[in-house]
């Protein structure tokens, strides 16, 4: 279930565009996620809230039912780690939002997103609050890339994949479950751009997606 993709045959329809959506391999089995009939499940936390520099980080809390996980996301080099810190920490404020039916993004997500990529967020989420949908499952994101630019202090891009076959859409009325469309490449490339603010935030500026580019 990329970040930036429709479920089901929207999914073609949304390949042009910068933002992806939820899916998995077909539609999901009865068993292949516990706690999936279920609307919610227990909160998990962020872990960084309080992370560097007196900034006060939101408290972002996924459902257990959700599982979005970020393996080998560390850095020797100081500036790539905080730039890898919020990059997972905007994704999972995406998510939340979705999650909690907030087509505006809620706080969490204004916090690490620039007006540009806010607006970009919103349309992106809209797309799931728009046909009642939320998300559950296992979605990993993994092999993150940093690359700095211009003088290391201001501006950065992040590229890492998600594999969405083990992550689905539910409808909250009819809990209709779906995933991606039986051949669709679950692997989904994308590169964020980002911006360090004032207060020492790097916050997304813009998201690319690629379909089969991992």
């Amino acid at each position: 279930m990329a970040r930036r993709a429709l479920p089901a045959t929207a999914l073609t329809a949304i390949a042009t565009l910068t933002l992806t959506a939820c899916g998995g391999g077909g539609g999901a089995k009865s068993d292949a996620i516990k706690g999936a009939e279920t609307a919610g499940g227990s909160p998990s936390a962020s872990a960084s809230a309080s992370q560097a520099s007196g900034v006060q980080r939101p408290d972002i809390k996924l459902p257990t039912e959700f599982q979005l996980t970020f393996d080998s996301w560390t850095s020797g080099d100081s500036v790539e780690q905080a730039i890898l810190n919020d990059t997972k920490e905007q994704l999972r404020a995406g998510y939340a939002a979705i999650i909690a039916n907030e087509p505006d993004g809620g706080n969490a997500l204004a916090f690490y997103d620039t007006k540009p990529g806010l607006s970009q967020d919103r349309q992106w989420i809209k797309t799931y609050t728009s046909k009642d949908l939320t998300v559950f499952g296992k979605l990993p994101a993994y092999d993150p890339q940093t690359v700095l630019l211009g003088d290391r202090k201001t501006r950065a891009v992040v590229t890492y994949c998600t594999d969405e076959s083990k992550a689905y859409t539910r409808n909250r009325k009819t809990k209709e479950v779906q995933g991606n469309p039986v051949g669709t490449d679950p692997k989904v490339l994308y590169s964020v751009t980002l911006a360090k603010n004032d207060d020492g935030v790097w916050q997304n500026v813009s998201t690319r997606a690629k379909r089969g580019g991992c």
